[in-house]
């Protein structure tokens, strides 16, 4: 997958939103937390990261209750790493969707086995549990997943403002100075 430096304009762009809306708005003044929001809106503007995680058979899952399943799978030996790694990505995927577009969200649950799922509870444990499977000096560290799960609900509040100012610049007064490029 190809990277987006860290120098690019989208990055900058969204870093700008998210520390506006967080810093200002919300007030979570943790900059690893705005950090990372950003990494992730950026990492979801790629359609290959929308559904990251491949089954067995190499075919990208596309729902969190299909994700969960694969952590229930015994075959393969599940190990931490790979446990840590499903369980970030069901936290920034139920992060990403119900924060900046919870109406998709809502019609694709009609229609999928996610029916049943409460993507804020998903999300929340899913980082609590990447936590313990993390330690401190890993990157991302164990404290920013703790933090991404103790705080869902602001940083799902969080994304709706910057999904608002990209659809209507100036309208939460978020505006981060930059030209909107897209």
């Amino acid at each position: 997958m190809m990277q987006i430096n860290n120098d690019h304009p989208l990055r900058r762009h969204f870093a700008g939103l998210i520390e506006n809306a967080f810093y200002a708005e919300i007030g979570l003044c943790d900059p690893a937390l705005t950090g990372y929001l950003a990494d992730l809106l950026v990492s979801f503007t790629r359609a290959d990261r929308l559904n990251a995680v491949l089954n067995a058979r190499g075919k990208q899952i596309e729902q969190v209750a299909a994700l969960l399943l694969v952590l229930s799978d015994d075959a393969p030996p599940s190990g931490p790493d790979r446990d840590r790694t499903l369980y970030r990505n069901i936290g920034d995927y139920a992060l990403f969707w119900a924060g900046v577009y919870p109406e998709q969200l809502r019609q694709a649950r009609r229609r999928a086995s996610d029916i049943l799922l409460d993507y804020v509870v998903q999300g929340k444990r899913s980082y609590a549990i990447a936590s313990e499977l993390t330690a401190e000096n890993d990157a991302p560290p164990a404290s920013l997943f703790r933090h991404l799960s103790d705080d869902f609900e602001s940083c799902l509040h969080g994304l709706g403002l910057v999904r608002r100012e990209l659809e209507d610049p100036g309208s939460n007064r978020l505006d981060s100075g930059g030209d909107l490029i897209f």
